[in-house]
């Protein structure tokens, strides 16, 4: 596949990533096209012969298993043959991550179909990190090249990390539903399957991603003159300085939500994660809509039934109290609605994303720097439990507020109505008397009074 916006020009690389000469993307020398036929020929070979095993409880061993397959060019007994460079495929954890699937309702056989049955889509726009995405036709799933450090971190994190998701599989934070590995050519191209969090069918005609930071957290002129760029917090309060206006219920969950996230990323001294926000403005589409003459195209435009349970933004922050049966998905397409301070209706896409990062040194000495030429409590990469804390404030405070009525206009509505949570401990209850719009540093103390540790090392708060 040829490279288009966002890729690095031939001979230029973006970490492991780069282009040859043919104008295709390579990862670690492997064009893509290769790396996507070993993804679909491992995957579907590893999935295939797991079905055939008997289904058991995951025990504390099974996060540590590595199953390996050769799969010569020409093919073997157990193997087809391919038009590929020789190639060997890793599967780490695959009876945990065999039960994770099953948590969020994935089948053996839909996902085999998603993953192999129809060509992959390499993202086109994949950001900073050198890594590559490809994403599935049906939108339901990403795979993302990972460096080995964050497969490591990752291998480490499923016990805990999968033992807060069984307890509560409505979260915003990624879900991961497989870790592998290509061996090609001398090297290692470790991969993981996610969630899609932006589905592609549905326009988004604002994304971005956010920290809470404002340090240098504004798009770059090379960014914003892409087609679909991504901005920054600073832009966010730039462009949104209302806001995101949510309902009282939804808001209330959302930060419930991003509240148990928080605490989860921290016990597990997380940080450096981005919350990604993709915005879809029913009101501008239905106008570009007209301007088309294209009144046909909104059924094509649905989004297929995802397959995953709880992974639409909507079902991500709904509590078990919720009822979800009450949301009308074919008017939401999974969005969770919300309305700008224009009054215009939007439709709102988001997840945590970028998770795989554990507080080491080379991060505090990172910090260290930064703070000599810049405000400390301003700096991106912070302790997690500080870290956590601005990301919550900054969420429920400046990009999402709470309006008592949706249905009234902006300007009758005030601002008084634009809530933010007051927050007591982990397991503060909710009313409306507990929503006040003032800006008190001492009110959104996420963590409040703890009743359980944290994993803090250094004994500080």
């Amino acid at each position: 596949m040829p490279s288009s916006s966002g890729q690095p020009a031939h001979g230029k690389k973006i970490g492991h990533r780069g282009v040859d000469a043919s104008g295709e993307t390579t990862y670690k020398k492997t064009t893509s096209s290769a790396l996507k036929g070993a993804i679909q020929l491992g995957i579907g070979y590893t999935v295939g012969n797991l079905s055939s095993k008997p289904e058991r409880d995951v025990l504390m061993q099974d996060f540590y298993v590595v199953e390996s397959i050769f799969f010569p060019s020409e093919g073997s007994n157990l193997t087809p043959a391919h038009h590929f460079p020789d190639f060997r495929f890793k599967t780490y954890a695959p009876v945990a991550f065999r039960y994770f699937r099953e948590l969020f309702g994935i089948r053996p056989d839909d996902y085999l179909y998603s993953l192999c049955n129809e060509p992959l889509i390499e993202l086109s726009n994949p950001g900073a990190s050198g890594s590559v995405f490809y994403l599935t036709k049906d939108d339901e799933f990403i795979i993302k090249t990972v460096m080995h450090k964050e497969a490591e971190f990752l291998q480490k994190l499923l016990p805990g990390y999968y033992m807060n998701l069984n307890q509560n599989p409505r979260t915003l934070l990624p879900k991961f539903f497989g870790l592998y590995c290509v061996q090609s050519g001398g090297k290692n191209i470790r991969m993981v399957v996610m969630n899609n969090v932006l589905p592609r069918v549905v326009r988004m005609h604002l994304k971005y991603d956010l920290k809470g930071s404002t340090y240098k957290r504004r798009a770059s002129k090379k960014e914003r003159e892409k087609a679909k760029p991504t901005f920054k917090d600073l832009d966010f309060m730039q462009d949104v300085p209302e806001g995101l206006m949510l309902d009282t219920d939804t808001y209330s969950a959302l930060v419930k939500t991003l509240q148990r996230d928080c605490l989860v990323l921290e016990s597990f001294k997380i940080m450096d994660y981005s919350l990604l926000l993709g915005v879809h403005n029913i009101d501008q589409a239905e106008k570009e809509q007209q301007m088309e003459g294209s009144q046909g195209s909104s059924d094509e435009k649905r989004p297929l039934a995802q397959k995953a349970l709880y992974t639409t933004a909507m079902e991500s922050i709904q509590g078990a109290s919720a009822c979800g049966e009450d949301i009308d998905t074919d008017d939401t397409m999974g969005g969770i609605p919300a309305v700008n301070g224009k009054g215009e209706r939007l439709l709102l896409y988001i997840g945590i994303i970028d998770i795989l990062q554990s507080y080491r040194l080379i991060k505090k000495l990172e910090h260290t720097w930064k703070a000599l030429v810049h405000d400390g409590d301003t700096v991106s990469v912070h302790r997690p439990s500080f870290y956590a804390d601005r990301f919550f404030r900054f969420m429920s405070t400046t990009v999402f507020r709470k309006s008592s009525s949706l249905k009234s206009s902006p300007s009758k509505r005030g601002r008084g109505g634009l809530a933010a949570a007051k927050y007591s401990g982990p397991g503060a209850a909710w009313s409306a008397s507990q929503l006040p719009f003032v800006r008190d540093e001492n009110i959104y103390d996420l963590r409040g009074t703890r009743s359980f540790p944290t994993l803090e090392d250094d004994g500080k708060q």
